[in-house]
């Protein structure tokens, strides 16, 4: 795959501060996901797509999706059409990551969800800015109020498609400690659901 992003993809993962796993691909959920997104493997999102199921990093925190694995889904399923755009990472705690269209003549950016605010966040950040960020360390502080002692075990012992509820919810104010919050291994794509539905009949936090 000639002029293809993956070696600095490769590259960012293998100098990553934290463990980063990557998923063997689906070589043909991989080639229609490509076809679908109107991509290739020489944009970042194309080479995430064709080269892996979908990364694992910082002990499994964040789910950067591929082309599906382990139970995972293919990135090319997770659109979100109240946002208009396309799911392309879960936190393990229902968080998520779209990349968005912009405006006419601006480039898309990734947006987040958050657990603990409900609501939609513009990074501003290209996906190839957001990923290579990401891969260079940025989680630790993104999270830094979101994380309690030990979650490094906790977390890195879930298998790929669950993440963690808590309760009382991050978005409450009595769930804002989540080291004193009680937490259990779910279904992610059920937590993030969660959180979307009660961003709905809550509004953000």
């Amino acid at each position: 795959m000639d002029n293809s992003a993956w070696d600095e993809v490769e590259a960012a993962v293998a100098a990553a501060p934290y463990p980063v796993r990557s998923l063997p691909p689906d070589p043909a959920m991989a080639e229609a996901g490509l076809g679908l997104l109107g991509i290739t493997v020489r944009s970042w999102l194309g080479a995430v797509v064709a080269h892996t199921g979908g990364l694992l990093v910082d002990h499994g925190w964040l789910r950067v999706l591929g082309s599906g694995g382990e139970g995972l889904p293919d990135v090319t399923v997770e659109a979100d059409p109240a946002m208009g755009g396309l799911i392309v990472a879960y936190d393990v705690l229902g968080g998520h990551f779209a990349w968005v269209p912009g405006q006419p003549g601006a480039r898309p950016t990734v947006h987040y969800f958050g657990p603990d605010t409900l609501d939609w966040q513009d990074l501003e950040q290209g996906y190839a800015a957001w990923l290579g960020a990401v891969l260079a360390g940025s989680l630790t502080r993104f999270y830094d109020t979101l994380r309690w002692p030990g979650w490094e075990t906790e977390v890195g012992a879930l298998p790929a498609d669950q993440g963690i509820t808590v309760f009382p919810p991050p978005w409450s104010e009595e769930g804002r400690d989540l080291s004193a919050a009680s937490r259990s291994p779910a279904p992610l794509l059920q937590i993030a659901s969660f959180c979307q539905d009660a961003a709905q009949q809550l509004g953000p936090g």
